[in-house]
């Protein structure tokens, strides 16, 4: 499977993340035109210049918003304006799985510093535009380099003290110490906030700790994101690409109950707070429970780490008042990469699934053509079928 090994010797922000993938390979282009489905190009610009930190010549993201500095201090965007934004936009889901992930991340250390629930947590400096775009361009790039899998090493803080909305608060502020829970990190000598809580965020919500650069990852690409400071060391981050060899070892779960005294149009609501909330897959069952009343059986299926939320949600929005829990003991899994397609009407993400080194399937992103469906003027089925047909003559088949 792709992989990525974030090396984090100098910290990690969201711009030294979109600097490294740029360089990495990510076409800018690509960027801007996905971020254009979730906030207008006149909202935003990606201004991209080459630096040299120490000797390492990287790119250096800086995010131009139409009122400047003065915008990325006063905006203020709820966790539910940030979904909806992400629901409502033409972005791949997977983009908006992985993006969401990271938001929550953000959402619920918030809510624990400042002691409100997720949902009504807003954002200051993270839902500042810049912030927005490093999020959705770091799960547009992820998708764009069919990443599966990342690592991360031991995280530089930095240390010192640092402005924020609540005042001037020591590093690592609150929200990013909160966020490398589970993760180790350190600080040097340099009086500098060298990660971000965004960058702390996308560890937590994507990342696994390894000390080292794991025996079973085989490097193809390394590259570097530059970060703002000009340090006694590089202020750059390190990502090393390539494959990783090693197996996924992860507990699933099977979350199962009967509910027969629910209003049907609160299935959907239900069905969005566990898949942003780490659910893999939630479906229903019709079933006819005693005395012959119709009913149905919500099955989530969830790893271990998402369990207890995911058991909470149910508990919480549906009229259930218990569920079974079933391990699944084994599960057989096609690996799937994405790939960017260009068809006669425009790009379509579409996946590649591939089991025992053969592919068994194909299939396009539905979001994608149902907008190029529209936007064109033609059936949907064109051009779903246009984009596996590319697809097709890239693989050779």
């Amino acid at each position: 499977m792709k992989a990525i090994y974030l090396d984090c010797f100098s910290g990690i922000s969201g711009n030294m993340l979109l600097g490294a993938f740029l360089q990495a390979g990510v076409p800018q282009k690509h960027l801007e035109e996905e971020l254009e489905k979730l906030l207008p190009a006149s909202e935003f610009k990606l201004n991209v210049s080459s630096v040299s930190r120490n000797g390492i010549q990287a790119p250096y993201v800086e995010v131009e918003t139409p009122n400047g500095a003065e915008e990325k201090e006063s905006t203020s965007r709820a966790m539910a304006e940030i979904r909806r934004l992400l629901t409502d936009s033409a972005l791949s889901d997977a983009v908006k799985k992985k993006a969401m992930e990271i938001f929550t991340c953000l959402a619920e250390a918030e809510g624990k510093i400042h002691g409100r629930p997720v949902d009504e947590v807003h954002f200051h400096e993270v839902g500042a535009v810049d912030s927005i775009v490093d999020i959705v361009g770091t799960a547009l790039a992820l998708e764009y380099l069919e990443i599966d899998k990342v690592f991360t090493s031991r995280v530089n803080t930095g240390s010192g003290y640092v402005n924020c909305a609540h005042g001037r608060m020591m590093v690592p502020a609150p929200a990013t110490a909160e966020l490398l829970r589970g993760i180790p990190f350190y600080h040097n000598e340099e009086e500098r906030e060298l990660t971000t809580p965004t960058g702390a965020a996308v560890l937590q919500a994507l990342a696994e700790y390894a000390e080292n650069l794991p025996s079973e990852f085989q490097t193809e690409k390394i590259a570097y994101g530059a970060g703002t400071w000009e340090l006694d060391t590089p202020n750059v981050l390190r990502v090393y690409v390539g494959e990783y060899q090693g197996q996924r070892e992860e507990r699933r779960y099977l979350l199962e109950t009967n509910i027969d005294d629910m209003n049907p149009q609160d299935y959907g609501y239900v069905f969005e707070r566990l898949l942003e909330n780490g659910a893999l897959d939630v479906w229903t069952t019709p079933i006819l429970m005693k005395k012959n009343r119709p009913a149905v059986m919500l099955s989530v299926l969830v790893d271990e780490e998402y369990r207890e939320c995911c058991a909470d949600i149910v508990l919480q929005e549906t009229t259930s008042i218990g569920l079974r829990v079933t391990p699944i003991e084994r599960r057989y899994e096609a690996v799937r990469r994405t790939a960017m397609v260009t068809t006669p009407y425009g790009e379509v993400s579409c996946k590649i699934s591939a089991y025992k080194e053969q592919i068994v399937a194909l299939s396009a992103e539905y979001e994608d053509c149902r907008r190029l469906a529209k936007e064109q003027g033609v059936a949907l089925k064109k051009v779903r079928r246009a984009a596996i047909s590319e697809l097709e003559r890239r693989l050779g088949d």
